[in-house]
């Protein structure tokens, strides 16, 4: 479980924003109205209390900032190391110094000022020691702004920091820059670490994750590590030192046996010699890399030596952890992260003895031997010297051979047959070897889709005529039993009646003929009207016609269809004054004199025949008047809000003046224009 989460410190602000949310805050937290007629207790009072929560405030967000940064003291050597490599460590104690400093004074200039307000004899003297009290409280704050800016760098820095948990399994990678290290983390591990063909790549610790029977293994990629005094190294390197003296963990020491990396094996022996001390107590493995340009075997005697010796020293970390002296197994390896041979195995190897380490020191604490004594392993002594095998009935043993029958009969899955073919991605599933054919051979033969410029597809059913005639014949059949069903008997009519049936049905289909070829042509054809109808195919003289040449009356038919046909003439509803139009209609017939005419004219003119607002007409929806009246007022005090704003409608979308002249024009006064 990973302690320490530097990604959880709040913000640092700078000096002016720092004052900036102080008193802000001050001013949106505390009363604002003040009047001089106020008694001077009150008055005191509301001074006082600005005074004391600027002061609050700023006691909070200094102490959050001293609380949240970790002190280099308690925290983990490692982690107190690598802050220090980073950022001096006189620095950052000196920055956080500053910060404590600050909170004190502030305090002191609130208990000084608070003290002054009691003795305030009007409004202008306490307005007067609040401004100077809150003015020196932001004095102080200015002075450490410096302070404050490199608190926030050294905060974003630690927020990049790998998440590194010094007390879990680790495996260490540490060597010459440019020998394969990266490379073999992004190999074992999801990390995804920068690999380029020139040195110092990897400028910072990097962290990856890999499992280990059923185990979580955290592997940190180390920088480059030069062979110079230890003075001499930059922050870079010491990093890669910082790792190794703190972290127990098991060290990868690569060694690059083709020399590409630009460092010759004396080099890096000399390397390995210079830091061997670091390796105290750790489990140690040599990692010869880059076999795929150099095989071990194929370089110098000198070269094989010095790496004999660095395995040498490899072996005492053995014999120091109790193990073989003998068993150099998983000491000196071999591996190539380009062709990925041996990468595997050097990652268990790495494992496995780091985990035999931790079980041994395990077991060597005292907290063991407290848990030990509560164990007991029996394990059973022979009574005699007779064989007892393990009795399964027969049963059993019939069951178990029908299973182990029954999975040798069972029939491969597709999942089975992928994994047998080198699994997803390689495996393809084949379609064709369900296809029922005469001859299973030809399952998978390469079917042609155009031979001799025709498509085979057309060809494939050499009966296709004639089933098509077969189904049209079939659909010819229901077709007439379905009409048989709708149409009459024509056997239980007589000779005229059957005529006239006959003719009737000749009608009908030379009806529907002529509506389908309308109909077809109804998009292209333009709509003329009736009165333009030269034809005239469908009058009532034209129907009587017809229906006398059936035999039948016409009588009815005609004066039902002129019965129900509009009148050309619109006819005058009777209103409220009906009865005197009817009076001066019939003033204007019988009387011939012209005035008579004229007034009976002027007096149809002034009487209005429109409706009252509230008189329901068939159509409109409205059940009586009163509902009427009552949805004409609803919808008259809708549009009162729109016609007040002077919108021609409900679309009209009003744009007020973006820059009033009121808030625009004239001078400005004296003073900054931004105010809080």
């Amino acid at each position: 479980m990973v302690q320490y989460n530097f990604k959880k410190i709040t913000v640092v602000p700078n000096g002016k924003e720092f004052i900036d949310i102080i008193l802000s805050r001050t001013q949106r937290q505390t009363p604002t109205v003040v009047h001089k007629g106020y008694s001077i207790s009150r008055l005191r009072q509301f001074y006082m209390r600005k005074v004391k929560y600027t002061q609050q405030n700023f006691h909070e967000k200094l102490s959050t900032i001293i609380e949240e940064f970790p002190r280099l003291d308690d925290i983990h050597p490692f982690y107190g190391d690598l802050l220090h490599v980073l950022y001096n460590k006189d620095h950052y104690k000196l920055a956080l110094g500053q910060i404590n400093t600050a909170r004190n004074l502030i305090s002191k200039i609130a208990k000084d000022y608070v003290k002054l307000l009691k003795y305030g004899d009007s409004l202008y003297r306490c307005k007067s020691l609040k401004v100077a009290a809150l003015g020196r409280m932001c004095t102080v704050i200015k002075r450490i702004a410096p302070s404050l800016a490199y608190l926030e760098q050294i905060r974003q820095h630690m927020a990049r920091l790998p998440s590194i948990d010094p007390n879990t399994r680790t495996i260490l990678i540490c060597g010459y820059p440019n020998v394969g290290k990266s490379s073999f983390i992004n190999k074992i591990t999801r990390a995804d670490v920068d690999v380029q063909p020139y040195a110092f790549t990897t400028k910072s610790l990097f962290v990856g994750h890999t499992d280990y029977k059923y185990l979580r293994y955290q592997v940190i990629d180390t920088p480059g590590i030069l062979d110079r005094p230890f003075e001499d190294r930059n922050i870079i390197e010491m990093c890669s030192i910082t790792a190794l003296a703190h972290l127990r963990a098991a060290v990868l020491f690569f060694l690059d046996i083709s020399g590409s990396c630009g460092y010759s094996v004396a080099a890096q022996a000399a390397l390995f010699h210079s830091i061997k001390s670091l390796f105290m107590n750790k489990p140690l493995i040599i990692v010869c890399n880059k076999t795929d340009l150099q095989p071990l075997e194929g370089i110098s005697e000198e070269d094989m030596k010095l790496v004999m010796e660095m395995k040498a020293e490899a072996m005492k970390t053995v014999i120091g952890q109790g193990g073989d002296p003998l068993n150099d197994e998983g000491v000196l390896l071999t591996m190539s992260t380009l062709t990925e041979e041996g990468v595997v195995s050097v990652k268990n190897a790495a494992c496995e003895r780091l985990l035999d380490q931790r079980v041994e020191l395990k077991m060597k604490s005292k907290k063991m031997n407290d848990c030990l004594n509560r164990f007991h392993v029996a394990v059973p002594k022979p009574r005699d010297q007779k064989e007892r095998p393990p009795c399964i009935p027969q049963a059993v043993l019939e069951g178990m051979a029908k299973q182990q029958a029954a999975e040798k009969e069972k029939r491969k899955l597709e999942r089975d047959l992928e994994e047998e073919n080198g699994g997803a991605g390689v495996y393809s599933a084949s379609l064709k070897k369900h296809y029922i054919l005469n001859n299973d051979e030809w399952k998978e033969d390469i079917m042609p889709e155009i031979l001799d410029g025709h498509n085979v597809y057309d060809f494939i059913d050499p009966d296709v005529l004639q089933r098509l005639e077969e189904l049209e014949r079939e659909e010819g059949l229901r077709a007439e039993e379905e009409d048989d069903d709708f149409e009459m008997d024509g056997k239980e009519l007589t000779p005229e009646e059957q005529e006239a049936l006959a003719e009737i049905r000749k009608k009908k289909s030379l009806l529907i003929q002529q509506h389908r070829i309308r109909k077809s042509t109804a998009e292209s054809r333009p709509t003329v009207p009736r009165k333009f109808d030269k034809e005239k195919k469908f009058t009532s003289e034209r129907m009587g016609r017809q229906l006398s040449a059936l035999g039948l009356d016409p009588t009815l038919a005609i004066n039902r269809a002129r019965s129900k046909s509009r009148g050309r003439k619109r006819e005058r509803s009777l209103g409220r004054g009906g009865n005197d139009g009817d009076d001066a209609m019939d003033m204007d017939v019988d009387q011939p004199n012209k005035k008579l005419r004229a007034r009976s004219r002027s007096l149809l003119r002034s009487r209005s025949m429109s409706r009252p607002p509230g008189e329901v007409v068939a159509g409109e929806g409205f059940k009586d008047s009163a509902q009427k009246v009552k949805a004409l007022k609803l919808a008259k005090k809708s549009v009162k809000k729109r016609n007040k704003d002077a919108r021609r409608g409900e679309a009209d979308r009003v744009i007020p003046t973006l820059k009033p002249k009121h808030l625009f024009s004239g001078k400005r006064s004296i003073g900054k224009t931004s105010r809080r």
